[in-house]
Formats: structure tokens, sequence, C-alpha cells
């Protein structure tokens, strides 16, 4: 069993209805002070640290006349966004599977943030916002959107994790029968240049003169009395498996129309799809350890 919520907050409970988190999302509105690159996944330390070093960034910021930004987070089962409030552009999108540390300042309920994995670099980033009394309950919001999000992992996608383990395999197994069909049409195109360089038969022969049209291999298409014709079925080489592609669709030279391994179903599976599942199975048995505590012992300090 994994553990997926590390709970420090005594007997507190959910917030919310899970058809909320599930089917929409809750909003909050709150002062972002920015994320900075941590070197680990959790702790209070860690976070204790990014939150001097952005209010310290952000005192010099306001003593330079620019406002603290105004953002609105949505948290859903799907992950945290941070919009712009006015324009709702996407700035952050941040997956829970890749949350890992969340915590609030148990002093002036203002200060909270967040530990979150970022997609692209694979740092860890420390998300710090200033939220008008609110910000316990933005972390327990998160906190319950994680352990639904993970329940639905468990009862949806974890029971397809084979599933499309075996439609991976499948796809790379049809890449390696693509590339041997290719090599094939070049062995039959060889054969093609070598009957056409053969020398030329003894007096009193029958020959057949060669047609001027040729096809797409620059030779002479197959005729009825052509000896190659029956090279597909006999050379012990199965023939391509049925395709449900349409019959519009340009034939290759056996007659088939090409295998495309991505539009061989309703849903589309990049190539790399089993890392990206074992990637969620390991944020998720990573959990996410929901914290209160002090950021900073003179409350004060906390307005941004």
């Amino acid at each position: 069993h994994w553990v997926n919520i590390n709970r420090k907050r005594g007997n507190k409970s959910w917030m919310h209805t899970p058809e909320a988190l599930a089917k929409h999302y809750i909003p909050y509105n709150a002062k972002f002070l920015g994320n900075t690159e941590v070197d680990q996944p959790k702790g209070t330390e860690i976070v204790k640290d990014a939150v001097r070093k952005l209010k310290f960034q952000r005192h010099i910021k306001k003593s330079e006349g620019q406002k603290t930004p105004k953002v609105e987070l949505q948290i859903s089962i799907y992950g945290v966004k941070i919009l712009d409030p006015k324009t709702k552009d996407v700035q952050y999108n941040c997956q829970l599977h890749r949350i890992s540390f969340c915590a609030d300042d148990k002093t002036d309920k203002r200060i909270f943030t967040f530990i979150c994995k970022d997609s692209e670099s694979n740092k860890h980033l420390c998300y710090v916002f200033d939220s008008e009394k609110c910000a316990e309950e933005i972390t327990l919001t998160i906190g319950q959107a994680f352990d639904l999000a993970y329940k639905k992992f468990l009862e949806s996608g974890g029971k397809d994790v084979e599933t499309r383990k075996q439609i991976g395999t499948l796809q790379k197994r049809i890449q390696e029968l693509e590339t041997e069909n290719s090599e094939l049409k070049k062995q039959l195109s060889d054969l093609e240049e070598q009957l056409m360089i053969a020398p030329v038969p003894p007096a009193g022969s029958i020959s057949l003169k060669p047609q001027t049209s040729t096809d797409v291999f620059d030779m002479v298409p197959f005729s009825a009395v052509t000896p190659l014709v029956p090279i597909p079925a006999s050379n012990g080489t199965p023939p391509p498996p049925p395709t449900t592609s349409p019959s519009d669709m340009s034939k290759d030279l056996f007659g088939a129309a090409p295998f495309d391994p991505f539009t061989c179903g309703q849903a589309d599976f990049p190539p790399d799809i089993q890392s990206k599942l074992d990637e969620i199975q390991e944020g998720f048995k990573m959990g996410l350890t929901l914290e209160g505590t002090v950021f900073s012992p003179d409350p004060l300090d906390s307005r941004c």
C-alpha cells in the first residue's frame, strides 16, 4: 500500500465534497511572491529558506514601486492552475503527482507554499503565495485534491497500466515489422535490377521486350508472365496483417496499406507512455506532506 498523504495537522477534516474537486474546481485569490528552485522535494527548512528568499526579492521590488502580482488558483483533481485573474491566462499548471510538499504559516494564516517538480526541467520548484486568512484552507484543499486524484488513478489509470504496457510493446513490434518490410522491398528492388541486366538469351529462345512504362522503382512493371509474381507468397514471409485504414490510402509493394501505429485506436499513445505512467506512479508513491509551520518569527514580516 502506498502512503499518499502525510498530514501533520491534528484532526483537520477535508473541506470540500469530492464532486466539487472532481467535476469542477475550487478557486482562490492570492498574491504570488514567485517560485524558486530548491534541492529537495520535501522539508520544512527547505520551504522556510525559499520563503525568506522570495520575501526579500519581493521587498526589493516593492521598494522600486512594483506591486506583488495577484493570481487566481484553481484547484481540482487535475492539478493546481495559477492564472491571471483578469485574462484567465494560465501561468503555471502544476500536476498533483508532481507536488510533494505543501505547508502554511500557522502564525498569521497568510503565507502558504508548495514544492512541485517541473515537467520540463525536472527541477524542484517552491511556489510561495500570500493569501488573506485562507492559507490553511488552500493547503488542505490541495491535500484533498491529491488524495482524490490518487484514488482515481488507482481506480482507472492504475488498472490500465498493464494494458497500455501491452499496447506500447505492440507498437514497438509494429515498428520493427515496418523496418523489416522496408528491407524486403529493397531486396525485391535489387532482384528486379538483376533481372533487367541479365545476359541476352541465346538465339532461338523466346524473349519478352521490355515495356516503355516503368514502376515506382523505375523498373518494368510486373506482368502476368513475370516469374516474380508468386515471390511474396512463396518466400516464407507471412502476408501483412489486415488493416482498417481507408481504402483510398496509398498501397505498398505488397498491395497492403501502410500501418501507422499512432492511428491504431481512438486514443494517441506517445512513444514514452510507459515512462510517463511510471513517473505518475512514483509521484503518488512519494506522497504529499501537509504541514503547518512558522515561516517567520515576526508575523508583520509576512505582509507583502
